[in-house]
């Protein structure tokens, strides 16, 4: 069953294409040329056949702690539950990453930091410096706030320049550090209409960006599997897509990763994964 009304989305964009000027327009024709043929997961409906264990939904966390008032005992226990549970990565803000790239050293978790958070509404340098820094400081994924404000005036150029500046500060330091470090796109669906959603998904991809990702749990609302259905879409195969916001049981987790979801962000984790041994 299809997630969202193609004709009512298609028309959606069309409008979205006349309120821009000719420079912003190919980036909704790109839009429009993703939505043309919906897929499964995507805007043709989720991937009913979707099992997932509980090695696997671990192995699909990001554990986070972005609650402004965080201690450090909060962030010690953070890392000590994405060791016990297998978790991918630990996220947390930037003032946490020495210690945490400390406690994660020699383990299989990874530590990730939030650049621009939680507005997006930093200027484009200081984000590529606070990327920089926070490679420096040992985070091995970030993840960005959307120039948010851009898109929705229209300047789609420069949200993809803001990406760009943060992608290239991440890159520079890959050899300094030995692998990639991934950068992830927060859109914070809550604030974009669904036309400006998938225009944000294109920016993010033409800027090199890896994933997409719903929300930062700060807006009004956080992950919503249409949401979700639409930026895999959008993205294709080519980025991963990252559900955050809201993400508190098993069947919420399956609900994200049927409609396309690759990683989910949550701070319910270990709730998750103990009702998913429960249940297995």
């Amino acid at each position: 069953m299809p997630v969202h009304d193609p004709e009512r989305f298609t028309s959606a964009l069309r409008d979205l294409e006349s309120e821009v000027d000719s420079s912003a327009a190919p980036y909704v024709e790109e839009a429009l040329e993703r939505v043309a043929t919906p897929t499964s997961p995507g805007l043709a409906g989720p991937d009913e056949s979707v099992e997932v264990s509980p090695e696997e939904i671990a192995d699909r966390i990001d554990h986070t702690q972005l609650r402004p008032a965080a201690t450090d005992g909060q962030i010690d226990q953070l890392c000590e539950e994405a060791m016990t549970y297998g978790f991918t990565a630990a996220c947390i803000h930037p003032t946490f990453v020495p210690r945490v790239a400390r406690q994660l050293d020699g383990t299989n978790v990874t530590p990730c930091t939030v650049v621009g958070f939680p507005h997006g509404a930093n200027r484009t340098a200081t984000k590529a410096q606070e990327a920089k820094r926070a490679v420096a400081d040992g985070a091995r994924e970030l993840d960005m706030v959307l120039a948010i404000g851009a898109v929705t005036s229209g300047r789609y150029a420069d949200a993809e320049a803001d990406i760009r500046a943060v992608v290239t500060a991440a890159r520079d330091q890959e050899d300094a550090v030995g692998g990639r470090v991934p950068v992830k796109v927060i859109l914070e669906t809550a604030l974009l209409t669904t036309a400006q959603m998938a225009v944000a998904c294109v920016i993010a991809h033409q800027a090199g960006a890896d994933f997409v990702k719903t929300s930062t749990g700060f807006a009004s609302a956080g992950a919503r599997a249409e949401d979700v259905a639409l930026m895999r879409q959008v993205v294709g195969d080519a980025l991963g897509v990252k559900a955050s916001g809201g993400v508190g049981s098993v069947a919420d987790f399956r609900r994200m990763i049927a409609h396309g979801a690759t990683r989910v962000g949550a701070s319910g984790s270990v709730a998750i994964m103990e009702e998913a041994r429960a249940t297995a």
